[in-house]
C-alpha cells in the first residue's frame, strides 16, 4: 500500500449536477452524514433505509424501484449478507436501466490487501467499474467515530477497557465528516468520475494512543489492553459473538498489528484540495456519554 490513493485517470463528463440523490444506508454512520451534507448544500436526497420513509432493503427487491425512481446518483453502502454480490449486480443493472448516471460506492482500504486473489473481496468494486455509469469508489481506513458508534468498540470501552489483538500497530483513523464531504463531491460535482479515493486521517495512531486521547477529552477512565488473538477470540465467543465474526476481526486487527495499515493516503486532499481532519478534531467535538 502506498501513500497515495489508487486511482484511474479522471474521465471528464459533460453532465450537470444531479437533481436527485439516493443515499442507501441512510441512517448509518456514513449515510446519515452524506445526507446531512447534501441537505446543507441545497439537495433533497432520498434517505433510504429498511425502516425509514424511503424503504430500501438489499434483500427485498420490491423496494429497489421506488427508491430509484427519479434518481440521478446513488451512494451505495452494500449489504454483507450471503448473496450480496448477486443482489448488488442486479441493483446496478436496475439503477442503470432506471436512468441513474452516477454511482459512489463505499468500500474499504483494507480490502485490497486482504483480497485472496479470487477477486471476491473486491467484487463489488469491479461491478461498479464495469457498470458503464460515472463511478467513484471510496476506500476509507477505520473511522475515528468507530470509538463511539461501532458496537464492537463501544461495548468494551463503555466498561472501561478495550481488549483487542491490535498490539502497537498504527491506524490513520479517518474522520467521517471528511468521508461525507468526499462522497458528496463525487455525487454532485464533476472531476471524480473513474476515481478510487483511499481516505485516511493525517496521523497514524496506535489504539492505545487513540483511547488515551479519548480518555483525556472525555474525562473517563479508559484503557487499551493488547491481547493475543487466542484471548480475543475466546473472549468474543464467550460474549456471544459468532465464531466467524470473531475471526473477521482477528484478521482485521492482525493487519493493523503487523504494521500493514499505517500508511497515510491522499484521497481527501485529492478530492477536496485540503488536508484531512486530525483525530483531535473528532475528540474535540464528540459527546462521549455513550461510553459512560
Amino acid at each position: 500500500m502506498t501513500n497515495s490513493s489508487a486511482s484511474a485517470p479522471s474521465v471528464p463528463s459533460a453532465s450537470s449536477s444531479p437533481s436527485s440523490v439516493l443515499v442507501t444506508g441512510g441512517t448509518g454512520k456514513t449515510g446519515r452524514r452524506v445526507a446531512d451534507v447534501l441537505q446543507r448544500r441545497g439537495f433533497s436526497p432520498k434517505v433510504a433505509s429498511r425502516s425509514g420513509a424511503v424503504r430500501f432493503d438489499w434483500t427485498d427487491r420490491t423496494t429497489w424501484a421506488p427508491a430509484l425512481s427519479g434518481v440521478d446518483a446513488v451512494y451505495a453502502v452494500t449489504s454483507e449478507d450471503p448473496g450480496a454480490i448477486d443482489d448488488f449486480r442486479d441493483f446496478v443493472a436496475a439503477a442503470t436501466e432506471g436512468g441513474v448516471r452516477r454511482l459512489v460506492l463505499l468500500s474499504a482500504r483494507v480490502w485490497e490487501e486482504l483480497d485472496d486473489g479470487s477477486g471476491s473481496v473486491l467484487a463489488t468494486e469491479q461491478l461498479v467499474r464495469d457498470s458503464g455509469l460515472e463511478w467513484t469508489i471510496l476506500r476509507p481506513t477505520w473511522f475515528a467515530q468507530n470509538f463511539t458508534e461501532f458496537p464492537y468498540l463501544v461495548g468494551p470501552l463503555s466498561k472501561g477497557e478495550l481488549r483487542i489483538p491490535a498490539g502497537e500497530g498504527r491506524e490513520p483513523f479517518v474522520d467521517l465528516d471528511d468521508l461525507a464531504e468526499v462522497a458528496v463531491a463525487a455525487l454532485t460535482e464533476e472531476g471524480h468520475n473513474g476515481r478510487t479515493y483511499a481516505l485516511s486521517g493525517p496521523r497514524a495512531m496506535t489504539f492505545g494512543e487513540a483511547v488515551a486521547e479519548i480518555a483525556r477529552a472525555s474525562g473517563l477512565d479508559l484503557r487499551y489492553v493488547p491481547v493475543t488473538e487466542e484471548e480475543y477470540r475466546a473472549e468474543a465467543i464467550a460474549a456471544g459473538e459468532p465464531e466467524e465474526v470473531a475471526e473477521i476481526f482477528v484478521e482485521l486487527f492482525r493487519h493493523i498489528r503487523e504494521g500493514r495499515s499505517e500508511a497515510l493516503s491522499n484521497g481527501v486532499r485529492e478530492a477536496l484540495d485540503r488536508d484531512p481532519a486530525d483525530f483531535s478534531a473528532y475528540t474535540g467535538r464528540t459527546d462521549f456519554s455513550v461510553l459512560g
